[in-house]
């Protein structure tokens, strides 16, 4: 199962008969780690994640992220260049050898803006949304949805063409939940799974017999928009203080005023910030209003930094 994986040494280790130095950690989750690595023979460089497995359904999940990376070969999905899994010292750990992305995630370019206190030119914002809605059609197409769309998992690089990541949440687009321990089951794993502040109302709350379809990623499309336009999301600060964010994405989201983007952004951001899964417009729909908007997109905003 995956990639033959030795550690040759405490700096290096090769990977399907492959060497690879490591440089430093880039990062460091609950049950995950991010290590830079430089190949040695193309001298590229990758980021090698390490998947904590402590027991059978953890180790299953990895391997369903595996098998979610495999399934697309797309400019806009991050790509998988190896894996294996790893048993050590009655420890099991996957690793994932994915493109390293020097520019980082959308988010870390947000925050960045945040601290020059600038703002995201409207051109920009169309080039890297008309990139995230290409890549997530090809999700949706082939009968599969995110679920965990956000700005931290969205990678930049150095021409801003935007990377889907972290596709371990991944699952069946449509979901068909019969009877009220399906949906507990459902609402459980979106709790684990979905970041609480680009979580869709349906899965806050959900309903004992109804179907849980892709638009779950409007609206989290919608809320990377929205961090997009004004550098954070709709329902951080409603998080941070500790409020009910599944009261909040009940309620209309109004787009503070006054608005310097153009009323064409405006309109797309609030068609999928809609709290009603079956009034939200599909990303086929989506991606063509912003091609339309990037035809007549305003001089407004034309720096790209």
């Amino acid at each position: 199962m995956g990639q033959t994986l030795c550690i040759c040494s405490r700096g290096s280790i090769t990977i399907d008969n492959k060497r690879y130095y490591f440089i430093q950690k880039l990062d460091e989750g609950g049950f995950s780690y991010v290590d830079l690595l430089e190949g040695v023979q193309d001298g590229r460089f990758y980021a090698l994640k390490r998947i904590l497995c402590h027991d059978r359904e953890a180790r299953q999940e990895a391997q369903t992220e595996v098998e979610m990376h495999q399934l697309f070969n797309h400019p806009n999905i991050l790509g998988l260049t190896a894996h294996t899994f790893v048993d050590r010292n009655g420890k099991s750990e996957a690793w994932l050898l994915l493109p390293y992305i020097s520019k980082g995630s959308l988010w870390s370019v947000l925050e960045k803006l945040r601290d020059k206190g600038s703002s995201m030119p409207e051109r920009r914002i169309l080039h890297i949304l008309h990139g995230i809605c290409t890549g997530l059609k090809a999700v949706h197409e082939r009968g599969y949805a995110h679920r965990d769309l956000k700005p931290t998992n969205v990678l930049l690089d150095e021409d801003d063409r935007p990377l889907l990541m972290d596709l371990g949440s991944m699952n069946k687009a449509q979901i068909e939940v019969r009877g009220s321990r399906e949906a507990m089951t459902v609402q459980d794993w979106a709790a684990q799974r979905c970041t609480i502040s680009y979580r869709a109302p349906e899965l806050f709350n959900v309903e004992s017999h109804c179907i849980i379809d892709a638009r779950t990623d409007i609206w989290s499309l919608g809320c990377v928009l929205y961090s997009m336009m004004f550098l954070q999301g709709p329902f951080d600060m409603i998080f941070q203080k500790g409020d009910s964010v599944a009261l909040a994405v009940q309620n209309s989201v109004l787009i503070p005023q006054p608005c310097s983007y153009s009323e064409g952004l405006q309109n797309l951001l609030s068609s999928m910030m809609v709290s009603n899964p079956q009034e939200r417009p599909a990303v086929g729909w989506v991606l063509d209003q912003v091609q339309d908007l990037r035809t007549c997109s305003p001089n407004t905003h034309t720096n790209m930094v």
